[in-house]
């Protein structure tokens, strides 16, 4: 095992598939030269693969997004950086009303469409409400989009490869302050697979599903309640689109209990239809009304100290936790 970097993680997984796949693209803002992409996830690349394979797009989300939608139509298999997921917006239009219906829309003329989107979220960062969002919601609703969010490196290498393999459009959802972070991973190749989540931490009295990041501190806050003899079981669904419901049920048929935790605001985000799912399917055995742990219906301060109020933290997780144990 060793131990690597977030964006190494990552990069490894692109470098490992381009050397397997000659159809594979890489399509970034600043991918060339040194830099590597605003968070240097391209780092390399074009020194190995060139500047027939690694393209330095323009600062135009739609143009290029289109570009990687028709070059997927055409035999290749993009991989684009969308930098901030904010940016998603722009290109609205190409990735829902085009790369997600095209195979629906065409019949047999197109039966794969193999572009792998991959994007920074999260706040905490100081970064200003236009580059910060967390709006995976958003694009969990558009049929003919896979979606997944890994809360650590392992995951997201072993997924990320996936992710390419696939013949659906997928986008891969990543997390600012997970760049800071280490993982141990394997010299051996591995896959993470799309659609199945894991249990992160074991327990009876509560079940915990985090998303992305927020997987990372449920884990702490479990760790701290696990010293009062409180057993925080913690889901991490991996996969959003389509998401492993099944893991989910079991898990709250266990504990009677339900928190949910994302940085996107309340209404309408994943752990309302996670909680929907859990109503469907677990309403006997709930012990507690579900709870939501989120950020602040607002846009994301610059502040600092609004900022930090704005974000779910371990002292909201466990508030709700205690909140459902009474």
């Amino acid at each position: 095992m060793r131990e690597v970097k977030y964006w190494k993680a990552f990069n490894e997984a692109i470098a490992e598939e381009m050397r397997r796949d000659p159809d594979i693209i890489y399509l970034a803002e600043d991918a060339r030269g040194a830099v590597g992409g605003p968070f240097a996830m391209a780092k390399g690349l074009e020194d190995e693969f060139g500047g027939s394979r690694v393209f330095d797009t323009p600062d135009s989300e739609a143009g290029f997004i289109g570009v990687a939608i028709g070059a997927a139509m055409t035999g290749l298999r993009p991989v684009v950086d969308i930098s901030f997921s904010d940016f998603l917006l722009v290109a609205a239009d190409q990735i829902v009303n085009q790369m997600a219906k095209i195979r629906y829309m065409t019949g047999e003329n197109y039966t794969r469409l193999p572009i792998v989107i991959h994007t920074m979220s999260g706040a905490g960062m100081r970064a200003g409400s236009q580059h910060s969002q967390s709006l995976e919601s958003w694009f969990v609703h558009v049929p003919g989009l896979k979606l997944v969010a890994p809360s650590n490196g392992y995951d997201l290498k072993g997924i990320m490869k996936s992710a390419i393999r696939d013949d659906d459009p997928v986008i891969v959802w990543l997390h600012k302050a997970m760049l800071r972070t280490k993982a141990s991973l394997p010299d051996e190749e591995y896959l993470v697979p799309i659609g199945k989540g894991k249990v992160a931490r074991e327990g009876n009295d509560v079940t915990v599903v985090g998303v992305s990041h927020m997987v990372n501190l449920a884990l702490s806050v479990a760790q701290q309640m696990a010293k009062e003899g409180i057993g925080v079981e913690v889901i991490d669904p991996i996969s959003l689109s389509p998401l492993d419901k099944n893991l989910i049920v079991q898990s709250v048929r266990k504990t009677g209990r339900l928190v949910t935790v994302h940085e996107a605001p309340r209404p309408c985000a994943i752990g309302a239809e996670i909680a929907a799912v859990v109503f469907e399917e677990c309403f006997d055995y709930l012990e507690a009304p579900v709870r939501r742990v989120s950020g602040e219906y607002t846009p994301i301060p610059y502040s600092p100290t609004l900022e930090d109020a704005y974000m779910p933290n371990a002292r909201k997780l466990e508030a709700a936790i205690r909140e459902v144990l009474q």
